[in-house]
Parts: C-alpha cells; sequence; structure tokens
C-alpha cells in the first residue's frame, strides 16, 4: 500500500479553546494526557481522512487521535511530526486498516510511509530528519532523503533528447507530403489527383496509428518518461529503415512496404509527443514547467518545418525520393542513439506535487468522464490540434493550384511553424510564471478560430499581392497555435492532479490526430476537379476548417463561468505552494 499523500488527505482543523497542562486530559480522552509540556500549550485537532481514489486500499486512516496515537514530547525521532527546535507537542501517526490491530508504524523499516504522510499534513518539508526517498523518486532503494526538493542539472539531457526525439519523428511524419507529386510519380507512375490522394495516406495513416496505441503509450508513460522514449527510439529505427527498404530502387517505390515502415514511425510518435508533461512533471518545478513543456512539444511542429522546408530542397525529380528517404533514415538513426543513455528519474523528489502517486488510465477514466472541464478543453484543444495536422499535410496542395511553387509553399509551412515556435518560446516562460493558462486560452483560441476563416481569401491573393498576405496569415495562425499547445497541456495537467500527465496528455493529443486524419480524409473529398477555377483548387476544404474552428471557438470562453470558478483551480500548483508554506487562501485558483 503506498502511503497517502498530499491530495489524498483531508485537513479538518479544530480548534479547542482551552490552555491544557501537563497532565491534563486531550480532545475528552483521560487517557491522552500530555505528560511533558511544562508550558500551556493551545492544543489542535488535526483529523487526516486517507482518500482511496488514488489506488490505494479505501478506509485507510491516519489517525492521531484514537487508542492508536499519542502525544509525546520526545520530538527527535521520524517517526514523530515536528521538527527538533518545535516546542509544541508530536504526534506519533499510525495506519491502521478497518477491522486490524496491526499499525504500519509499528513496522521501523517502513520510513516511507511515515515520511509521505508527514509531508502530507505539512511538516517535515523542509525538516532536518532523513527518511528514504519515496518510491518513484529514481532513488535506489534505501537510499536517505534529506527531505528538502530540489532539482538537477542531468535534467537538460533528457529534455534535450526528448526534444530532439520530437524533431525527428516529426520529420518522418511530413517526409512526402511536401513533395507529393515527385512521390506519386515515383510511386504510382502518374502525379494525378487520385494517386496524390494517396500519397496523403501516408500522413493520415501516421496519424490513425497514435490513436491506436494510445492505451500502451499511457500505460508505459505511466511507468516513467524514459521507456516511453526508448519504445519510441526502437520503433523509429525500425520504421526508418523499412521505408528505405520500399524506397531503396531509385526507379520506382515499393509503396506497401513503406506505408509499413510509415505506420511504425507513425506508433512511435506518441511516445514522444505524450512525454513532456510526465517529464516536466518529474524534473522540473512549477516555475519551469511550461517552458520545458513547450520546448519538447513544440520541438515536434519544428521537425514538421523542417521535413517541408528541407524535402523540396533534396527532391527535385521523382528518382531523388530515394535518396532522400535514406538521408533521413541516416538523421533518424543518429538522433535515436542518445535515447537510450537518458537518465529515468531524478533521485530524489523535485517538489511536492512530484511525490503524489498518479492514477492510471482505470483509475482516472471514471473522474475524466464526469469532469465537464476536461471535456470542453478536450474538444476544443482536438479540433485545432486535427485542424492544424490537416493543413500542414495539405498545405502544398492548397497552395499550389494558385501559382505557388513547391518551394513557396515549403516556406510557408516554414513560417507557419517557425513564427509560432519563436513567440511560444518568448511567452511560454512568462505564461507559466504567471501562471495565465485561463487568460491565453481565452485569447488564444478566438485568434485562431478567426485565422482559419482569413486564410479562406489568401491563396487568392497570390496573383495580384504575391506572397505576403497568406504568409501573415500563416504567421498569426502558427503564433496562436503554438502559444496554446503547450498552455493547455499542463493546463490539463493542473486540472486534473493528481491523475498522471500521461493520460491527460495522451488523450488530448490522440483525438488532435485522430480528427486530423479525419480532416485529411475529408479534404481529400473536397478538392475540386480538373473543371475547378483553378484545377483541383481545395477552397472548399478551407471553408470545412474554418467553419469547424469557429464554432469550437465558443467552448473554452465558458471556462470557470456559471458558477463554475471552483473547478478550474491549479491543484498541482497549490499542492506545490503548501510545501513552501503559502496558505491556500494565498494561492490563485487560476488566472481569470
Amino acid at each position: 500500500m503506498a502511503a497517502p499523500h498530499d491530495e489524498d488527505v483531508t485537513y479538518k482543523e479544530k480548534p479547542v479553546n482551552q490552555q491544557y497542562q501537563q497532565g491534563q486530559p486531550i480532545s475528552g480522552r483521560p487517557d491522552h494526557r500530555v505528560d511533558d509540556i511544562e508550558e500551556k500549550q493551545p492544543i489542535t485537532e488535526m483529523i487526516g481522512v486517507v482518500n482511496g481514489a488514488a489506488g490505494r486500499e479505501p478506509g485507510w486512516q491516519a489517525l492521531n487521535g484514537g487508542d492508536n496515537a499519542s502525544p509525546t514530547g520526545k520530538k527527535n525521532r521520524s517517526d514523530k511530526m515536528g521538527n527538533e527546535n518545535d516546542d509544541t507537542p508530536s504526534f506519533e501517526i499510525e495506519l491502521q486498516e478497518p477491522g486490524t490491530n496491526t499499525t504500519a508504524s509499528r513496522n521501523r523499516g517502513n520510513g516511507e510511509k511515515r515520511s509521505r504522510i508527514l509531508s502530507a499534513l505539512g511538516f517535515g518539508d523542509k525538516g532536518s530528519t532523513n527518511t528514504t526517498a519515496p518510491s518513484g523518486s529514481g532513488a535506489p532503494p534505501g537510499e536517505e532523503w534529506s527531505g528538502e526538493y530540489r532539482v538537477y542539472k542531468r535534467r537538460w539531457f533528457g529534455l534535450l533528447q526528448l526534444t530532439l526525439m520530437n524533431i525527428i519523428v516529426s520529420w518522418d511524419w511530413l517526409t512526402f507530403s511536401p513533395v507529393s507529386e515527385h512521390a506519386a510519380k515515383y510511386f504510382f507512375g502518374s502525379t494525378d489527383a487520385n494517386n496524390e490522394n494517396i500519397i496523403n495516406w501516408l500522413s493520415t495513416a501516421f496519424l490513425f496509428s497514435f490513436v491506436v496505441i494510445t492505451p500502451v503509450v499511457i500505460y508505459v508513460l505511466h511507468l516513467g518518461p524514459k521507456p516511453s522514449i526508448v519504445t519510441s527510439a526502437a520503433l523509429l529505427l525500425v520504421g526508418n529503415w523499412v521505408r528505405y527498404a520500399g524506397t531503396s530502387n531509385r526507379d520506382v517505390g515499393n509503396f506497401p512496404v513503406v506505408m509499413f515502415g510509415q505506420i511504425l514511425t507513425g506508433l512511435a510518435q506518441p511516445f514522444v509527443l505524450a512525454a513532456p508533461t510526465r517529464y516536466s512533471d518529474i524534473w522540473f518545478t512549477t516555475e519551469g514547467r511550461v517552458a520545458a513543456t513547450a520546448l519538447t512539444t513544440l520541438a515536434n511542429p519544428f521537425g514538421a518545418a523542417l521535413g517541408q522546408l528541407i524535402v523540396p530542397l533534396w527532391v527535385q525529380a521523382p528518382t531523388d525520393i530515394s535518396r532522400m528517404v535514406l538521408y533521413v533514415s541516416i538523421i533518424s538513426t543518429i538522433s535515436c542513439l542518445p535515447s537510450f543513455f537518458i537518465p529515468a528519474a531524478p533521485p530524489t523528489p523535485v517538489s511536492r506535487s512530484n511525490e503524489t502517486p498518479k492514477l492510471d488510465l482505470r483509475e482516472s477514466a471514471p473522474i475524466l468522464f464526469k469532469n465537464l472541464e476536461f471535456w470542453i478543453i478536450f474538444s476544443s484543444f482536438s479540433v485545432y490540434v486535427g485542424c492544424f495536422n490537416s493543413i500542414s499535410s495539405i498545405l502544398v496542395q492548397v497552395l499550389s493550384p494558385w501559382g505557388f511553387s513547391d518551394e513557396e509553399a515549403g516556406i510557408g509551412g516554414g513560417v507557419l511553424i517557425v513564427v509560432g515556435l519563436v513567440t511560444s518560446a518568448i511567452l511560454s516562460p512568462l505564461i507559466g510564471k504567471k501562471r495565465a493558462y485561463l487568460t491565453t486560452i481565452r485569447i488564444a483560441v478566438p485568434l485562431i478560430g478567426l485565422c482559419y476563416l482569413v486564410f479562406i481569401w489568401m491563396p487568392k491573393t497570390y496573383k495580384d499581392g504575391g506572397l505576403a498576405g497568406p504568409y501573415v496569415a500563416l504567421c498569426l495562425l502558427g503564433a496562436s497555435s503554438f502559444s496554446l499547445m503547450p498552455v493547455v497541456l499542463e493546463f490539463l495537467v493542473e486540472l486534473t492532479h493528481p491523475i498522471s500527465p500521461a493520460v491527460t496528455s495522451t488523450i488530448a493529443l490522440s483525438g488532435g490526430q485522430l480528427l486530423g486524419g479525419i480532416f485529411i480524409i475529408v479534404s481529400g473529398t473536397l478538392k475540386a476537379g480538373p473543371d475547378g477555377d483553378p484545377p483541383f483548387n481545395m477552397d472548399k476544404a478551407l471553408i470545412f476548417h474554418a467553419v469547424v474552428a469557429m464554432v469550437f471557438v465558443i467552448p473554452p470562453l465558458t471556462l470557470g463561468l456559471f458558477g463554475r470558478a471552483e473547478k478550474i483551480k491549479l491543484k498541482r500548483v497549490n499542492s506545490d505552494d503548501r510545501s513552501v508554506g503559502r496558505r491556500s487562501d494565498e494561492i490563485a485558483p487560476a488566472a481569470v
């Protein structure tokens, strides 16, 4: 049984409006007396009732009253509440299972449980008493822990590797989309619309792979970020070289083999794309989590930008496809190898919330199902991630009918992503420091909807206005979309704590990948024929994206309204703030 934790303990403080001297009864119990106190002391009864929702057996209680707890004046023992210099009475904490007389505090080797109870009750966070590091902290069994929280420089190694993995997996996603015409001719011998739609299935299958493997991703991420990163690296290594096996002949490619390799790389993506919140939760404090999540999450679209910019430079003819896939495979291999050597977890917890046992998918499902705020955020976030993935995949096909070259369309995709990355890099640390999650959502969501609406007319301005109009619209879309993504992922973790970040992030991102694949298919069906003006234009697809985006502007704007302000409290932040002595009434529930 895991020891209770800060969110798993409900505190009730019942002030006793009288002074107690030596020998007087406590709590009206004649058998509870203060024997070692020479001065009058105000007594506060604190009752902690363990919540069974966090995966521990329901009914366990932390007692400081009743027959199994007694006040004592001995203050220098690790199994007592209170510090060495504390003059108030200390209480021995025991864990009692209903119907039994066996107590965990009598087991002297169970220092971890006592330590975590003390932390939960607000004692010992910065104390001088050494105990063993909590399970899940990454420390070797039995390692002494001073109880002080600290961050480790080694966290940057894992963070950079997770960033690199997200870059390369996204580049794998858009290996063929930026050169869809050349790819269609390489695999099928012609560049008609149907063959280009088949090439789109390489992107679509990649996105759908995320959804298929979501339960496995949640399970592996629940074990920790390193197992997830290593799994992704293994799948990427195999998937890339399978793709090269299907394109090793420079004259014609084997599409089924390439599709199989693409699916393997698609299965690799969620293991690193959903990992940033889990990694930042373990390795970073409140002030750095949004920035860390932003860096690793936004590396994914940065990889897409590299693909859109570099792939057209490598592929000038269908016969260049084979060489391009080889280059990408080599880069992927080099990028994946460090994954096997990153540290698994910090030796000791970096914050109080890091100690809290996280709920797995089975325990989280009924809680999330009843959480209205989660569904509001999930629905809009999934739509906007889906729209972004779809537009990124079909951007060349959207712009080329109006006269854009593959290189200009690729630059447009790069502008979309690079401007978004720069904007998010500037704003994310500020948002994390100010905890302005809700304010950011309320600003970014309407702006995203308007950008999709305006972009309907932007490709048409190319002949008269050149690149300015489309590029400006893409800049605004990238800035607003990229600012939103890490904020939403962290906000979901805050609202649902102590549910594991692996659960909320993976579910939210899988929704975006699923809708992205669906939107690509829908866009293909809305593509104009050879008699269109211009032929094969995708104006109807742009209208479809704009309508969907505008509809889902409304739900996030209702967060915290209609008497539900209590539902948007930042639970994880509050937990960490309690560990440094801030009162709950000093903690803002959320930026509004």
